[in-house]
């Protein structure tokens, strides 16, 4: 037993040895620094990695569309419908102005319009009844030129015949009398007897009377010829007259169009009239948040002003600051991961859709200028627009204008 004792004893010194430690320890040491060798190289090729095929930034954030809410039209506020930092759905209604005066402007251009309808009905059925009765007037002075030149030759020949008449007359007239004075000495004498004088006498008498008679009827064809050519000029006045007809349908078809242009003005002015007393409810054109209201019930609003800012949370996008030396093998399309710290570092897909087209510095209030003799050279940052691709995972909103994210462009 003793023995047995004294042999254990001597093992446990045996194994206490530090020399017989010596070996292992050497061993795990070069696990360990194969371990850390191993670990920086692993980090190494990932830095390798990360900065052959990514570009990151911190410099980025959510930008999206800051509607301004302002009235069209001048009014006093009856109602406002949103509070301050409400979310609203497009076409909400966000304040109501008193419409009573844009009801009574509609009415009245209602009015006017009827009015011009009226007029421009009446002016069109003007047109054929003035063709249909000026080609009447046209057609029938035309017949009474013709029949004028007919009664102006009738006359002619009638006076031609007066003429004839007249000379035949004072023939007879003039035999008559020398019959008379060759009858006068001889019934003087009692060759010829009473009667044949006295038959003599009368037929003096008559022929004078017929030359009388002829005289007058010339004078009568004189002024026959005279009565005829004066219709003639006033047939030929009123034939000229009655060829402005077609001057008078186009004046009357004029009346028309103007009266068919005052029905498209009063329409017009009708349309505007309800577009403003549309416009008295002022709605949102988008959904979004509702920020910085500044109306309130009974206040009198003008043309242009601001009356809220409208965030819009759908149409969200980021924009990241790259440093101009990030850009070689940045290309539009290139997929990006965002990450928001917001929110723990949630995740969301993009694509790189826009580089900017100047740098910040150049966009600026005062851009600098680097011709003054102490020019610092600056790696400047040019802004890359980056959108969503997957819309569903902002779905829930949460992304807002100034967020601050990272994104990592995969470039390679």
């Amino acid at each position: 037993m003793a023995e047995q004792v004294a042999e254990q004893t001597a093992d446990k010194n045996r194994i206490d040895r530090p020399e017989d430690h010596q070996v292992p320890q050497k061993s795990s040491k070069r696990f360990i620094i194969i371990g850390i060798v191993a670990i920086l190289v692993i980090v190494g090729l990932l830095w390798w990695w990360h900065s052959t095929y990514y570009e990151d930034t911190d410099d980025a954030q959510v930008n999206g569309h800051l509607i301004q809410i302002s009235a069209r039209i001048q009014g006093h506020v009856l109602k406002v419908n949103v509070d301050e930092n409400q979310y609203v759905e497009a076409g909400t209604v966000i304040a109501e102005l008193d419409p009573k005066d844009f009801e009574t402007v509609v009415q009245q251009d209602q009015a006017n319009l009827e009015s011009a309808q009226a007029s421009y009905e009446g002016a069109k059925v003007n047109v054929p009844v003035t063709h249909i009765s000026t080609g009447s007037v046209l057609s029938s002075a035309s017949s009474d030129v013709s029949s004028a030149d007919a009664q102006v030759s009738q006359a002619q020949h009638q006076l031609q015949a007066a003429q004839s008449g007249v000379l035949q007359a004072e023939a007879n007239n003039t035999k008559a009398q020398l019959d008379l004075q060759r009858y006068r000495p001889l019934v003087e004498k009692d060759v010829i007897s009473k009667q044949q004088f006295d038959a003599a006498v009368a037929a003096a008498d008559g022929d004078k009377a017929a030359l009388e008679q002829a005289k007058a009827n010339l004078e009568a064809a004189n002024s026959a010829v005279r009565i005829a050519k004066d219709r003639v000029a006033s047939a030929q006045a009123s034939f000229k007259n009655a060829q402005t007809a077609p001057q008078l349908v186009a004046i009357q078809k004029a009346r028309a169009d103007q009266a068919a242009a005052q029905v498209q003005q009063a329409q017009a002015a009708l349309d505007q009239a309800k577009l403003n007393l549309s416009y008295t409810k002022i709605v949102a054109p988008t959904a979004g948040i509702i920020t910085k209201k500044s109306v309130e019930a009974g206040q009198n609003v003008s043309i242009g002003q601001n009356m809220a800012t409208l965030v819009s949370l759908d149409d969200i996008w980021i924009t990241a600051n790259f440093k101009e030396t990030q850009l070689e093998h940045m290309r539009q399309g290139q997929h990006v991961d965002i990450s928001v710290d917001a929110y723990g570092g949630r995740k969301y897909d993009g694509k790189v859709t826009q580089i900017g087209g100047a740098t910040g510095s150049v966009l600026s209030l005062f851009p600098p200028e680097n011709a003054t003799g102490n020019y610092v050279k600056v790696v400047q940052r040019i802004p890359v627009r980056i959108d969503l691709t997957n819309h569903d995972q902002n779905s829930d909103h949460l992304l807002r204008p100034g967020m601050s994210v990272e994104p990592k462009v995969r470039v390679k």
